[in-house]
């Protein structure tokens, strides 16, 4: 696929029919955020009250996301964007197929070579193993710092997953920070 601006990219994604995702959907849902953000969060799909209004991450999950953001003075509106690796819905919100993640991926590469971000942050353990390595383990490797090709990425406990287990949040805090901390390192915009 040739590399495409955002407006033509977005309208490309929004008629896609490549998976059969493309025959349950509501919305696609593209992504949102600053077109100039220097991190990128990455969930695996959208969830039903994703699929229904279009915007990723807009459910519990959603919520607790901004606010784990906030704390770290982050924020979907100003100063990060938050993508998916596929653009419709799972049926009953399972992990996306490997056919399905194919058939999305470039869409997100896309996207992620107009950011051109610093950071790149996993939110879960399917977009992990999909961008930062295929033998990712979540529960040992969550808040580790990779690089490749001049981008660091990390990874956080998915938001879903904190709310199923509270236990989680401590540590996501401590990974929030570290994030907090290598954007202020590497990034030139984000907390200016």
């Amino acid at each position: 696929m040739a590399m495409l601006g955002w407006e033509e990219l977005e309208q490309t994604c929004l008629s896609c029919r490549k998976c059969a995702l493309a025959d349950t959907r509501h919305n696609v849902v593209f992504g949102v955020g600053p077109r100039d953000a220097e991190i990128l969060l990455i969930g695996e799909g959208p969830g039903e009250n994703e699929d229904l209004k279009g915007e990723p991450f807009v459910g519990r999950a959603g919520k607790l996301l901004d606010e784990m953001l906030a704390v770290v003075d982050l924020d979907r509106k100003k100063n990060v964007y938050i993508a998916n690796m596929v653009k419709c819905r799972p049926p009953q919100n399972r992990d996306p197929l490997n056919t399905e993640q194919d058939a999305c991926i470039g869409y997100l590469r896309n996207q992620t070579a107009l950011l051109r971000p610093k950071i790149i942050v996993c939110l879960g353990r399917v977009s992990a193993l999909r961008i930062i390595k295929p033998d990712f383990k979540i529960t040992k490797e969550h808040g580790q710092w990779f690089e490749s090709a001049g981008v660091w990425m990390t990874a956080l406990y998915h938001p879903a997953a904190i709310l199923r287990d509270p236990r989680r949040r401590p540590e996501t805090f401590e990974d929030l920070k570290k994030i907090q901390a290598k954007a202020k390192e590497v990034c030139l915009r984000t907390y200016s």
